[in-house]
């Protein structure tokens, strides 16, 4: 148990001193700005993969020859 809370202990100190610019380091909310950014990314990426199958979908209706 207490080496768990000097673990905890020394990350939350390590991190307040990267925060205050005396380590150096990704900041707290440059982590959450990147957490952020990546899902953002991850929506785009399933909204493109959305887009590509229902391109291809009418692609493949278009080619399709026409029948009365």
């Amino acid at each position: 148990m207490t080496v768990v809370r000097s673990q905890l202990t020394l990350e939350f100190g390590s991190k307040a001193q990267v925060d205050a610019g005396e380590r150096p380091g990704t900041t707290s909310s440059e982590h959450a700005e990147i957490r952020k950014l990546k899902r953002e990314v991850s929506e785009l990426r399933r909204g493109n993969n959305i887009l590509k199958s229902a391109s291809a979908f009418f692609a493949a209706e278009l080619d399709r020859p026409v029948t009365k």
